[in-house]
């Protein structure tokens, strides 16, 4: 509530415009990235999320145990569509178009395990009911390799990107620009 109180206060006071509104974060911002738009999938227009976990991933008290949590522990799997339902009812009276998502995920995660960008995929394509193949791959740069899920009219909703190697230290450099290009904000 304070994040959405506080961008409603740039926009009210600094004439802020409500269609370029973004979220990003690393680690547990970018968990709060993906929690963010799927419960106000209003405010924002897209987000970048750099090693985050899927929305509701912490559902239950057991998931924040240190050690112990089937989240960061790597044992969370749920279906496609069980991860997009806990999108769809997290604001389930939205009928708007939903904010587009980039994900970023190091292969040599260690903190917030590789398979969960795989479960953040499952989920946001789900939403957006995309396949789960993507449009297309290629690489951004030399290890940065990028999936895209289009839909119909050739739009990128979800794109992921796997940076070979990495752990838990993204953003590098250059990656801010990425996501600054996929939000429409820079060339």
């Amino acid at each position: 509530v304070s994040i959405i109180s506080m961008i409603n206060y740039v926009k009210a006071q600094y004439n802020g415009d409500p269609a370029r509104v973004f979220a990003t974060g690393s680690s547990s911002g970018g968990m709060m990235t993906q929690h963010m738009l799927a419960m106000y999938p209003d405010v924002f227009a897209a987000g970048a999320s750099f090693m985050g976990v899927p929305f509701g991933c912490f559902r239950h008290a057991a998931d924040y145990a240190p050690g112990s949590s089937q989240c960061t522990g790597g044992q969370m799997n749920r279906t496609p569509q069980q991860w997009g339902d806990l999108v769809r009812q997290a604001d389930a009276g939205f009928t708007g178009t939903r904010p587009r998502i980039q994900l970023w995920h190091g292969t040599n995660d260690t903190l917030v395990p590789y398979s969960l960008l795989q479960e953040s995929v499952e989920q946001w394509t789900a939403v957006f009911g995309l396949s789960q193949t993507p449009t297309s791959t290629d690489a951004i740069r030399s290890g940065w390799n990028r999936q895209s899920f289009a839909d119909s009219t050739g739009v990128v909703r979800v794109e992921a990107i796997s940076v070979q190697g990495a752990g838990h230290a993204l953003p590098q450099a250059g990656q801010a620009i990425a996501a600054l290009q996929f939000f429409g904000t820079a060339v």
